[in-house]
């Protein structure tokens, strides 16, 4: 049984140990879609002020929805589209303070005022984005996003090795 750890209400201590939990839900667990579901799981009921957590994965030029926690949320995203599309096409993280600032927001729910966007990378290609809303303006912070990267790094590694990659 597994049980959210209580937050500490430091943020870098709170996202240390969100990536140990990370580490320990992947370890040794091949596929790609139960690793997805149980870290979008962990993030959405670890997180305070986030109302959506989960992936999207890259289909030839666009998002697929993936794993996540949340309401319903829009199925694809073409590249370099929204804040998920440009962190695919781009690379890049994506932390963006106010999304209906940001030019071509997509708005799958309409509560959401910021997000923060990771891609996930396996042997150097983009397979899918990590794509976590708040329905606070200017929720994500650098501290959120150096943990965010560490935490997709985890599942980068648990990736590389999954039968469905």
């Amino acid at each position: 049984m597994f049980h959210v750890e209580k937050q500490a209400g430091d943020p870098s201590k709170d996202y240390q140990l969100l990536v140990k939990q990370v580490e320990a839900i992947t370890d040794g667990e091949p596929d790609l879609i139960a690793n997805l579901a149980n870290a979008a799981a962990l993030l959405y009921h670890s997180l305070p002020e986030v109302n959506w957590a989960g992936f999207y994965l890259a289909k030839g030029d666009e998002l697929v929805l993936g794993p996540f926690n949340g309401l319903p949320a829009c199925v694809r995203i073409p590249s370099g589209k929204g804040v998920c599309g440009t962190a695919f096409a781009t690379g890049e993280v994506q932390r963006i303070a106010d999304v209906h600032a940001f030019p071509g927001h997509i708005a799958c729910d309409a509560a959401s005022q910021s997000e923060i966007v990771v891609p996930l990378k396996v042997n150097g290609e983009i397979i899918g984005v990590l794509d976590i809303d708040s329905p606070v303006k200017d929720r994500f912070s650098e501290v959120d996003e150096t943990y965010l990267i560490q935490l997709t790094e985890v599942l980068q590694k648990a990736l590389s090795v999954s039968t469905n990659a």
